[in-house]
């Protein structure tokens, strides 16, 4: 057994060509010229860390294999049964991270590695549509914190009577885009709802929208020109200053009619500096759309928000049960997903549709 896992470990990818890699990168980053081109070396600086983190990782995995490797002789002759405890223990944690970096080999896309922006719209269902889309944004700030990742409240559009109408979500870490770009698209709750007086069951509707975030593309040119940019007083808590100065920053593309807009920070220039990174992103993925050549890999397809069209349902009545129609994964735990446990749909979906390109 340890022995096959040894074998996949090493054909994951090639150790040697990365740091072959890096050790390129450190030849020239010694150069004296390195830094005259002050974004070029900060991307090359931030590219060797990546592949120096990603032969660490293989590198702890191969000495655990081979500590696993030995605790196994060491059994073979003394059979206790507390050291076989703690064998199987630490077989456990050995599969779970060599899982891990399995489904990291898998998101190789050119914008994987980015930070994400993930933006909820309420569809069809009225007020619950609006309760549901605030159950969903619960759903992936737990997901991301539950993971490791920085999440930051980047805008929230507040409903008429509850709930939201919208939300965008900054969630920061190696490989956000990667993992949650397999939550594109609509989703579907089916509950009694707690707005209707007469205790009907009510469908509502929801969309997902996920994007990468983009520092700097050179094809990508923003004429100052092409911007409509509006101040506001941000809504919802942030006590009296978010209240008084107009620090929300909504930034309008006339070319292209794409809005987006930030209140999360108390600075009108913080507030821009993430609306343009945004507007950035939404840029690239309408050329990409227009080219047809990353139109699945960048945005999927969002269709109306409505029947007919979900990628996973979220069923609370009559029965328990969350299933995710593209992978046919399904779950009777619907509470721990709504507590943000939804790994086992984003890698299933990894693992059954990265594989293939």
């Amino acid at each position: 057994m340890l022995n096959k896992i040894l074998k996949l470990l090493g054909g994951l990818f090639d150790v040697d060509f990365l740091r072959k890699q890096i050790q390129e990168y450190d030849i020239m980053m010694e150069d004296s010229n390195f830094w005259n081109d002050l974004h070029k070396s900060k991307e090359i600086v931030k590219e060797c860390k990546f592949l120096k983190d990603k032969v660490q990782e293989f590198e702890n995995l191969e000495n655990t294999f081979k500590y696993l490797d030995e605790s196994l002789e060491i059994i073979r002759y003394d059979e206790d049964d507390e050291y076989i405890k703690i064998f199987k223990n630490d077989f456990s944690e050995f599969k779970n991270s060599f899982e891990e970096m399995s489904i990291k080999t898998l998101l190789s896309g050119e914008y994987d590695k980015n930070n994400a922006f993930l933006t909820l719209h309420a569809g069809a269902g009225g007020v619950d549509a609006q309760d549901w889309t605030e159950m969903l944004l619960r759903m992936y700030i737990r997901w991301g914190e539950g993971n490791n990742f920085s999440v930051q409240v980047v805008e929230e559009i507040s409903g008429d009577e509850a709930g939201i109408k919208g939300a965008t979500l900054k969630i920061s870490g190696e490989y956000a885009y990667g993992y949650l770009k397999s939550e594109k698209g609509i989703h579907r709750l089916v509950r009694i709802s707690p707005f209707n007086s007469n205790g009907k069951r009510q469908t509502s509707f929801a969309s997902v929208e996920v994007l990468p975030e983009i520092e700097n593309v050179e094809e990508i040119k923003i004429n100052d020109g092409d911007l409509k940019i509006d101040t506001y007083r941000a809504s919802g808590a942030g006590g009296q200053h978010v209240n008084k100065t107009e620090s929300a920053v909504r930034i309008t593309h006339l070319k292209t009619g794409i809005v987006v807009q930030c209140q999360t920070e108390r600075s009108q220039l913080s507030n821009k500096e993430t609306a343009m990174k945004m507007l950035l992103s939404k840029l690239i993925e309408l050329k990409d759309r227009t080219h047809k050549e990353k139109l699945e890999d960048l945005t999927g397809d969002l269709k109306e928000i409505g029947f007919g069209s979900q990628i996973r349902s979220y069923t609370l009545h009559p029965y328990s049960l969350v299933k995710d129609h593209r992978i046919n994964v399904e779950t009777s735990d619907v509470l721990g997903v709504l507590d943000g446990k939804i790994d086992i749909f984003i890698k299933k979906y990894i693992k059954n549709f990265l594989k293939k390109r």
